[in-house]
């Protein structure tokens, strides 16, 4: 792959802070030339990790502290001081643009204290760049790197065991967290991942047109505790989930929801289930899960207040249990794709 190539620019004034964005899956060789590019022009630079508090998957491997930690080491080995240096870590908000807005500003607010003296770095390339546009009252700073790098490519080759091509894509401080971190169970389970998901999207390469799966789940509440799920199989083995399930040939989508419950969870009563319906919305987040393009119908039934009815978990759930709100929202890093978002979805609905 070619090497990155930083483009000559003018000579400009040093800002007091940059802003570079960013999940830094892993960092790589282009990441590291914009860093520095920028700290060309700036004193202090700010990164921003996104996906943080996220479930460990093989589109998001690494922790944000990993990532924070990893970007750190390779500025330091390239002569950055660290003091030149700031993080913030920001949690993914698929349903709701204004809240991952919102932390972004508080998180870079919390070091600028009220200076306006702020430039945003970047690259706008795709429509993965569309946030460069909406911090309006930061001046951009477009970066002269060009590569054509991706972390994504990084991944790839990382999980698939071509290791030299990995070292050629990033950093040796990158390298040597990455050989690490290739000993460790977290790895282990995350490349099993990666092959069951390969030959998942393999069933479908000979279709006339990429497939669209439709999937309903069921957000079940009462006594200020949710329904729950841990999942026994691949993908996502072992994380939270809501019940729920694929939508089968002439099955509607309440009816859908309600057997996957019943099955998964074991709690009885599909009729005072439907009844208890207060809500649903539909979740189209197209990376919402690594197996394919999947739409999911979701329902919010409120089982009002009481004991907590008896569980038995069957069909793919490892355990069903009743988790209270407040454990449920603290704890994101738990949960499969994107069901934490669903569930605070509906919860935010008051």
């Amino acid at each position: 792959m070619p090497e990155p190539a930083l483009l000559p620019h003018p000579t400009q004034r040093k800002r007091t802070f940059g802003v570079y964005i960013g999940r830094f899956e892993p960092p790589h060789q282009a990441h590291l030339l914009v860093m520095l590019e920028a700290l060309e022009s700036v004193q202090k630079l700010i990164v921003v990790i996104g996906s943080a508090r996220a479930a460990r998957n093989t589109k998001n491997p690494f922790t944000a502290q990993e990532r924070q930690e990893v970007i750190t080491a390779m500025l330091l080995e390239a002569g950055v001081k660290r003091s030149r240096l700031l993080f913030v870590h920001v949690r993914d908000y698929f349903y709701n643009e204004s809240l991952w807005l919102s932390e972004v500003q508080r998180g870079v607010q919390a070091f600028t204290r009220g200076s306006s003296d702020v430039a945003l770095v970047g690259h706008l390339k795709d429509e993965s760049s569309y946030y460069l546009r909406s911090f309006p009252a930061w001046e951009f700073l477009p970066t002269h790197v060009v590569s054509p790098l991706s972390a994504t490519d990084v991944r790839r080759a990382y999980f698939e065991g071509r290791l030299e091509d990995v070292r050629g894509m990033v950093p040796p401080a990158v390298h040597t967290f990455l050989d690490t971190f290739r000993r460790t169970p977290e790895f282990a389970d995350l490349q099993t991942e990666y092959a069951y998901l390969r030959e998942y999207r393999s069933a479908w390469n000979n279709v006339p047109f990429p497939p669209v799966f439709v999937t309903a789940d069921a957000v079940v509440t009462r006594s200020g505790h949710v329904l729950l799920v841990r999942r026994a199989g691949l993908p996502g083995r072992g994380r939270l989930a809501m019940p729920g399930g694929f939508l089968e040939q002439g099955e509607i989508l309440l009816a859908c929801a309600v057997r996957e419950v019943q099955e998964e969870t074991g709690l009885s009563g599909g009729g005072s289930l439907t009844a208890a319906l207060r809500a649903q919305g539909v979740f189209d987040y197209p990376d919402r899960s690594q197996r394919g393009r999947t739409v999911t119908h979701a329902f919010h039934f409120d089982l009002g207040l009481g004991q907590l009815p008896p569980l038995r978990a069957a069909s793919d759930a490892a355990e069903a249990f009743w988790m209270p709100l407040s454990e449920a929202l603290a704890q994101p890093e738990q949960f499969f794709e994107d069901h934490h978002a669903i569930i605070e979805h509906f919860m935010m609905r008051g």
